[in-house]
């Protein structure tokens, strides 16, 4: 990948039937549907996609397919983590033998008793980027319960040849944005944020030039990040406030659930099933959800009808 990658790149969930089978169709659909949307690129088996409820065969089965549907249309971020190095490594090969032009990983974790020190995560990416071509992008997230202080992202960013994107969705995500982009400088190709851009304004006001955020609404985040590396920051404040309530909403009452809703509603899929142990987001909330997307009127709400 030459050029670097900006912009948005959002998380595909995965779609499955009523009875909790991964719907194939339903997956094409999803990824055509955020293509319209005007997105950067695509991530596929993150934690918004649910990967945590995937087998194996199954990863298997999204990856070859994504892959081969987009086919080439924009990039393909292949989400890779596993606590196991060994596994990371076998993952992180077949993602770029299959077309793959980005790795996301997590730093090893297991619960709250299992995480690997500072030395075993740096030799844990660097055995993944030993092994691939494709650059790598650590998720530094609340969710693993992981310390990644700047020092140490710095220092992957220097020292271990395809890390060089780093999306960062902790507390304070700005402040951490801007250390890090001083601390190691040119190593650092793409500082992102995430958590359905709820920090987006402030992490571009650091440094950050694109953003991960769910599959949703990407038509109306884009512009948001578009017209600030423009330098139209007033512009980029108009986009922001505009779509903050439905951010809002998605990031603290709804998940990785609000995507999937929102897909059925606009008939891009044709089930928000989420496998057990998580449950279906209750009446109210979606109520609010599609009522907040119907105001701003995003695509996604009439891709499919």
């Amino acid at each position: 990948m030459q050029t670097p990658l900006t912009g948005i790149l959002p998380v595909a969930p995965t779609p499955f039937h009523d009875d909790g089978r991964v719907d194939e169709e339903g997956m094409r659909r999803v990824l055509d549907c955020m293509i319209d949307q005007g997105s950067d690129a695509i991530c596929i088996l993150a934690n918004y996609s649910e990967q945590f409820v995937l087998s194996d065969e199954e990863r298997a089965v999204l990856t070859r397919l994504s892959l081969e549907h987009v086919g080439g249309r924009v990039p393909v971020i292949v989400t890779t983590s596993h606590f196991s190095t060994n596994i990371a490594v076998a993952r992180a090969r077949e993602a770029e033998a299959q077309g793959a032009s980005m790795l996301m990983m997590m730093p090893p974790y297991h619960g709250t008793g299992l995480k690997a020190d500072d030395e075993a995560i740096m030799e844990h990416f660097g055995a993944v980027s030993d092994a691939v071509s494709i650059p790598i992008m650590v998720q530094d997230a609340p969710i693993s319960g992981v310390n990644l202080p700047v020092p140490l992202l710095a220092r992957m960013a220097r020292e271990i040849e395809q890390v060089s994107y780093f999306k960062i969705e902790c507390p304070f995500a700005a402040d951490k944005l801007a250390a890090l982009i001083e601390a190691a400088g040119e190593h650092v190709v793409g500082p992102f944020d995430g958590e359905e851009a709820v920090t987006l304004l402030a992490d571009l006001d650091a440094g950050c030039t694109g953003t991960m955020t769910s599959g949703m609404f990407p038509d109306k985040i884009k512009p948001i990040v578009t017209s600030y590396l423009a330098g139209d920051k007033a512009a980029a404040l108009e986009h922001w406030q505009a779509c903050l309530p439905l951010i809002n909403h998605e990031n603290r009452q709804c998940g990785l659930r609000a995507c999937k809703t929102i897909f059925k509603e606009g008939g891009v899929i044709g089930s928000d099933h989420v496998r057990h142990p998580l449950r279906p987001m209750s009446a109210r909330t979606k109520e609010r959800l599609v009522s907040l997307a119907r105001e701003l009127d995003i695509l996604a709400l009439r891709w499919g009808n």
